[in-house]
């Protein structure tokens, strides 16, 4: 074959592509299109460097290079004492260390606040990782199990007890629903006298409550117990005489009720009230431990409270909508320290029994976060496009299982971020608690300022640097692990 001269300068592969230039790739790369890439920017990022410098070099030194880490007194914190300018005063923060994790706890039982954090942390962890398998159980024993466990370990009392109520409790939350569904199954079926059966099941119940009430004393959640007991078994007896099939649901409430009312008998009648731990009072709590207790109830308690507030204040039903805004409007419009002195000090005057201070100020926090929180899935809500919806009911699914298998999911995507602030909020305000009496970490350090052993012109310092870098530490870690969840979770973006 006879080569050209045109045929030599044919290549018959292509050119590799050559590296980018070097002074757009690397650090100095990034710092050059980021950083220096204008001179207006590079005027900002002087400044935002030398205040960088300034704050951060401030706090290293106060807190390391010129820190103070062994001594038993005041006299290692003072200048003349030392011979040089003292920074941060860390043997205050050593000898007040337990007050300010555990306040007023007791010594010999501060092992239970131990325990209780490393099984939160044994059931939290695997739950914040998405690779650990059994999401549903772990939930469970996190959200279910672990608050009744903690309750035993951190106030102590009766082992067994909590647990029977907690059965007995939700025994006849599920009597009660499948008894409503009774009442709902009899108005749609072909019976001769309905009225007089709906009549006959209430009687009954009626006369339940009135038995507990009177004849036995029972309260509260007792009573409703022995009434739905009585309701449920006159609604069996009536099938039975009227010859209808047994209704396998009414069957399961009437076996959920009597659960429920054993349940609460044993509790009453005291048969395991051993073994027990020894009761340690709310009122002896303080420090770190309040903190998380209070802040990890409020964020608990918020998604729920706050998807049930926003659903009902969409829904069509002018009762549900109206009490759903007037909760939503009427908590959002005072501070949460108010929200916190009617829990503590108004709310023990509308009921029969005071409840344990700190439990009106976790219903305090639950209820304020979670009027918050509202808004914002509302928000969600609100993004989600009509199309979502009318697919929804072009398959089939019923408002329930519309809202939890295509809506909600993709609301509560969207506002991540805006759930994590409320959380972030919710965290730094439980500082609120110690002026209703309920000494969290800042309570505990005010009361370790007072101590006179330790009076020195850097101890109020060092002590609020102390709470924050804990503070500073917890929200730092929620706000990026939102971030994580938040790129995990935005499966339309191309990487």
């Amino acid at each position: 074959m006879t080569t050209t001269a045109s045929d030599s300068f044919i290549r018959s592969e292509l050119i590799q592509p050559a590296p980018p230039p070097a002074n757009l790739v690397g650090p100095w790369g990034w710092a050059r299109a980021n950083l220096f890439s204008s001179p207006l920017q590079i005027v900002l990022t002087l400044i935002g460097a030398y205040i960088a410098y300034k704050l951060i070099w401030t706090f290293v030194d106060f807190t390391i290079i010129r820190a103070v880490w062994t001594g038993a007194d005041r006299d290692a914190c003072l200048d003349e004492k030392v011979g040089r300018s003292v920074g941060a005063c860390w043997p205050f923060i050593w000898a007040k260390f337990g007050q300010f994790m555990y306040g007023f706890y007791p010594v010999e039982h501060r092992w239970r606040v131990n325990l209780t954090y490393i099984i939160a942390l044994a059931l939290l962890v695997p739950l914040l990782i998405p690779s650990v398998p059994r999401k549903a159980l772990n939930a469970i024993l996190f959200f279910g199990v672990f608050p009744i466990l903690a309750f035993i370990l951190l106030y102590g009392g009766s082992v067994i007890n909590p647990w029977l109520s907690v059965i007995a409790w939700l025994g006849t939350i599920a009597a009660l629903g499948l008894l409503i569904v009774h009442f709902v199954s009899l108005s749609e079926k072909a019976l001769n006298q309905p009225t007089m059966l709906y009549g006959a099941i209430a009687l009954a119940m009626v006369v339940g409550g009135v038995v507990a009430w009177r004849l036995l004393g029972l309260g509260g959640m007792e009573i409703l117990a022995v009434a739905v007991l009585f309701g449920t078994i006159a609604a069996l007896a009536l099938g039975v005489m009227e010859n209808r099939p047994l209704d396998t649901w009414l069957t399961y409430g009437g076996i959920a009720a009597f659960v429920a009312f054993v349940a609460f008998a044993l509790v009453r009648l005291g048969v395991f009230n051993a073994p027990a731990l020894p009761v340690v009072e709310t009122r002896q709590w303080g420090g770190l431990l309040v903190t998380l207790v209070v802040a990890t109830t409020g964020i608990v308690a918020a998604l729920p409270i706050g998807v049930a507030l926003a659903l009902g204040r969409r829904s069509k039903m002018p009762i549900i909508r109206f009490l759903s805004v007037g909760m939503i409007e009427l908590v959002r419009g005072v501070p949460l320290i108010t929200v916190l002195f009617f829990a503590t000090y108004m709310l023990p005057l509308f009921l029969e029994r005071s409840p344990d201070a700190m439990l009106r100020v976790l219903v305090g926090v639950s209820l304020f976060s979670g009027a918050y929180m509202a808004e914002t899935i509302r928000g969600g809500l609100q993004a989600i496009p009509k199309g979502q919806f009318e697919g929804a009911m072009a398959l089939g699914l019923n408002y329930p299982r519309m809202m939890g298998l295509i809506v909600m999911p993709q609301a509560l995507k969207l506002v991540i971020p805006g759930i994590v602030n409320a959380f972030i909020g919710l965290f730094k305000d439980t500082t609120l608690v110690s002026i209703v009496a309920i000494f969290d970490l800042l309570g505990g350090l005010r009361a370790g300022f007072t101590d006179p052993q330790w009076a020195s012109p850097v101890t109020l310092y060092t002590g609020f640097a102390f709470a924050g870098i804990i503070y500073f530490a917890f929200c730092y870690f929620m706000s990026r692990y939102s971030i994580f969840v938040e790129k995990r979770l935005n499966t339309g973006r191309r990487r």
